[in-house]
């Protein structure tokens, strides 16, 4: 399933969902990944059934699965597709830092 489309409430929940289906992929118990990511089994449940959990605690779960990685894609900038947008946001900056 996408996150496309979804709404606040939504996300965090499949984030969850999304974080037990790894866990259950390596055989690991929540107690297990628990230890591993330095959380407790108690958030962890909490986390899997209703997506609520601190972001340092997702870190270091993503850590402990080994998926780390995949933050890379998380809000990176777009990168200019061709020499006028190039030269569009060049000028957007120069703008930005005039004062009057």
């Amino acid at each position: 399933m996408s996150f496309i489309g979804m709404t606040e409430t939504d996300t965090p929940a499949m984030l969850g969902q999304r974080i037990r289906e790894r866990r259950l992929e390596r055989g690991w118990s929540r107690v297990e990944l628990g230890a591993r990511a330095n959380v407790s089994p108690e958030t962890l449940k909490v986390f899997e059934r209703v997506g609520q959990i601190s972001l340092r605690r997702l870190v270091r779960l993503s850590v402990a699965l080994g998926c780390s990685d995949e933050w890379d894609a998380l809000f990176q900038s777009s990168r200019p597709a061709t020499l006028a947008e190039v030269e569009a946001r060049a000028r957007r900056r120069q703008r930005g830092r005039t004062t009057g």
